[in-house]
């Protein structure tokens, strides 16, 4: 297909659309507010559905419904709206009901602003909602990926049987840039264990509801075993200029694209920098940050939130390598020059150096 200039929120629906996205539910939100728009636009033209529900509660209770009786569905919302859509999150992951969400990340907490950050990482990538459940989480840095990730997402949701979250930030949400679109796929048949009003599925049951403590239990384990496949097969990030790197970036979403202009930069400086980008937040791409580990000297977190991501860099490392940390919140975003400032204000002597404890720095 050829390219199309296309904004972030909007390259999600066009690539739903042609991945078989037949309803969409959703409350309007800025930055995510051009999805609901989009879907609105172009799901009826191919027989599907789209309702703006009367709040983000409504919605994704709609969501559950529409994928419990076999429907590839979604549904967009930013920082307050995925608050309010958490207890929906468990109900779907407890049912096993696949379906995509897209989360255009916002400033919080609180009703925050409306400009670009990232401080949704926790509430989406170690669940909101109650109960042991997880989300698979994917994080775009451009709006090619959107679309790509879009596609990606509902594949995995059918395979899990789980709900599928596209993170990005109000940057990537919003830019415009050409996009290749995948061909159109047929619409996908109900699986075999939807309730669609028919005879044949009327023995069907979708709940999340044990009310014996061993039932409930043994349900908890598959589904922790099916997060585990999850992790053992489709972790996955993104390694720029990190084969000869001492330090390693790691940054997702807008932040991702601004690290590479800083591995420029401080290479022209003399300082051997690569960058790692997760794609999958979950399942994070762990056993990469390990094997970086082994040539690196130190590690640099740089994200648009007080240290969420940092969390999980750290579990990964353990204490093997030192870990300095950068971040702007409220809706700042660094430029290449500020995180290059950083870096040689951190590491310019680190050939030299004594091993390095690691730092909270605040923008």
């Amino acid at each position: 297909m050829q390219k199309q200039l296309t904004k972030g929120n909007e390259a999600i629906v066009k690539a739903a659309v042609l991945a078989g996205c037949r309803a969409f539910y959703g409350y309007p939100i800025t930055p995510a507010s051009e999805i609901a728009e989009a879907a609105a636009l172009y799901l009826p033209p191919v027989g599907g559905v789209f309702v703006q529900a009367e709040s983000e509660v409504a919605a994704i209770n709609m969501l559950y419904g529409g994928a419990a009786a076999g429907v590839r569905s979604m549904t967009a919302s930013s920082g307050p709206g995925i608050s309010l859509m958490q207890e929906g999150f468990s109900y779907i992951a407890g049912a096993e009901l696949p379906c995509v969400i897209a989360d255009i990340m916002r400033g919080g907490p609180g009703l925050g602003n409306i400009a670009p950050e990232q401080g949704d990482y926790n509430q989406i990538v170690k669940g909101g909602g109650h109960g042991c459940y997880r989300t698979l989480v994917l994080a775009p840095d451009s709006v090619q990926e959107m679309a790509d990730l879009t596609t990606w997402a509902f594949d995995l949701a059918d395979e899990y049987r789980n709900p599928v979250v596209l993170l990005a930030d109000g940057y990537i949400g919003q830019m415009m840039e050409p996009v290749e679109f995948a061909a159109p796929r047929p619409v996908p048949p109900a699986p075999a264990w939807a309730v669609t009003g028919t005879a044949e599925t009327r023995p069907n049951l979708v709940t999340s509801i044990y009310l014996e403590p061993d039932l409930l239990e043994r349900h908890i384990r598959k589904l922790e075993a099916k997060y585990q496949k999850a992790e053992r097969r489709i972790a996955r990030a993104e390694c720029w200029r990190t084969e000869d790197a001492d330090i390693i970036l790691v940054g997702y979403g807008i932040m991702g694209r601004v690290l590479k202009a800083v591995v420029e930069l401080a290479r022209a400086r003399g300082l051997a920098v690569g960058l790692l980008r997760p794609i999958t937040l979950y399942p994070f791409p762990a056993a990469q940050v390990r094997e970086l580990s082994r040539s690196a000297k130190a590690f640099a977190v740089v994200e648009l939130s007080t240290g969420q991501l940092l969390d999980d860099v750290r579990l990964s490392l353990g204490s093997r390598l030192p870990v300095e940390f950068f971040s702007r919140v409220g809706g700042n975003v660094p430029s290449a020059e500020d995180v290059l400032a950083f870096l040689e204000q951190k590491f310019a002597a680190l050939a030299h150096a004594e091993p390095m404890e690691e730092v909270l720095v605040h923008g």
